[in-house]
């Protein structure tokens, strides 16, 4: 038997764990077993049960009902987060990297402004200027992201603008516009795949941070982060409460780095 090489089991195995996260997250955007909002004070602390495998947290709401809740809120966060920092940070990337001269300066030097901070610092600074919540938080994060995705994306262009097939679709006609997302773009998706990847790891982590100091989704929804910081205070007489969100939490990043890191994307 083809004995399988150590990345292509990275791919395998991360694609497994991120599964074990993802499914659960998408039923919950449809259907979870119990009303993520409703107490129950007979329920306050629950352990384990058949009824609720996880427990119940100190408003007595059945736990697994708000991990696949918070879970699809943070997976969607990082979707858009990622949706929005890769789409226009392609663009302003795509734009300067190809065109370059005096816009593509003024454009970097402000982006290298931007870049110059955290994503987590300017994301925290958007939210104070947008307020807090699902949406604006999602909005907060994708601008502090874009960026990073700028850089990337213009630095392929610029290696890629003078290579030999560039050169000869412009002899052959073709626009600027053709060029730059037909012939150069998908050249350089490998690159653009793996920063998506690393850029939603580093969006799930920032909305389950924001989300435990406060400032990210607010209270009573769900999120793995705001579910943290509920359970500090419950933490020695019932750890479950923090154990299956921090687990949630740590398998989908785990799962996403080793799918990251496998064969079957490095070598697209």
């Amino acid at each position: 038997m083809k004995k399988i090489k150590n990345r292509d089991f990275n791919f395998i195995v991360g694609l497994i764990l991120a599964m074990i996260v993802i499914i659960p997250a998408l039923i919950g955007t449809v259907w979870t077993p119990y009303d993520t909002e409703a107490m129950n004070s007979s329920l306050k602390l629950a352990g384990s049960s058949l009824s609720h495998p996880f427990g119940c947290d100190n408003f007595g709401r059945d736990i697994l009902s708000r991990i696949m809740s918070g879970s699809s809120t943070t997976l969607l966060i990082g979707i858009g987060t990622v949706f929005i920092g890769a789409v226009a940070g392609t663009l302003i990337g795509a734009l300067t990297g190809y065109y370059g001269g005096l816009v593509d300066d003024i454009f970097m030097r402000f982006n290298d402004v931007m870049f110059s901070f955290p994503s987590l610092l300017l994301a925290l600074v958007f939210v104070a200027v947008m307020g807090s919540g699902r949406i604006q938080l999602l909005l907060a994060l994708g601008l502090a992201f874009i960026p990073s995705y700028v850089r990337i994306v213009r630095a392929e262009y610029v290696r890629a603008r003078n290579l030999d097939y560039v050169k000869s679709a412009k002899l052959a006609g073709a626009s600027d516009m053709r060029v730059m997302f037909v012939h150069i773009l998908p050249n350089i998706l490998k690159v653009l795949m793996n920063s998506i990847l690393i850029g939603f790891n580093n969006a799930v982590l920032a909305e389950a941070g924001l989300s435990f100091l406060g400032i990210g989704v607010q209270p009573p929804a769900a999120s793995l982060g705001r579910m943290l910081a509920d359970s500090q205070t419950y933490l020695f007489n019932r750890p479950g409460i923090a154990i299956a969100p921090g687990l949630t939490l740590i398998i989908m990043v785990l799962g996403i780095s080793l799918v990251g890191k496998s064969k079957t994307i490095t070598e697209i």
